[in-house]
């Protein structure tokens, strides 16, 4: 074989390999942080003020995971809360996040099963709005 052959043999291959990376590439599933990520970038000081306004409270809200059966927010301001939610945030997969809503209750505690969920680290974020002002708070997790 001549140094011709084995130069086009050479760039077949190397086509070859660069062909296989760009097919593998393109297959991987990519995730964002959030689906929204971008239009949550943009909203980033109405966030900031969240997060400041829940840092002016007195006493803030206590997100904690009891016997890895249930996740429990407690509150002593929980019947003032107009809306809210929790999110359970896994930053590893979007699959796995979950929501559960705030109601106003008399009661201090809230908690929401968590048996049927995926064990790992999560981050748990609450968002609420009270009084005519909304409030942010993000603690992480693992169950």
């Amino acid at each position: 074989m001549n140094w011709g052959k084995w130069i086009v043999t050479a760039f077949v291959l190397f086509a070859l390999f660069v062909g296989t990376l760009v097919t593998v590439s393109l297959r991987q599933d990519i995730t964002l942080v959030t689906r929204e990520y971008y239009k949550e970038e943009l909203a980033y000081q109405e966030q900031l003020e969240r997060k400041q306004n829940a840092n002016r409270l007195e006493e803030k809200p206590d997100l904690l995971v009891v016997d890895n059966e249930r996740l429990e927010v407690r509150y002593r301001d929980l019947k003032s809360v107009s809306s809210g939610v929790v999110t359970l945030f896994r930053p590893s997969d979007a699959a796995l996040d979950h929501v559960f809503v705030l109601q106003a209750t008399e009661d201090t505690v809230l908690r929401f099963p968590l048996e049927a969920y995926e064990k790992g680290l999560y981050k748990a974020r609450m968002r609420w709005t009270m009084n005519g002002k909304e409030y942010f708070i993000e603690k992480i997790i693992v169950l």
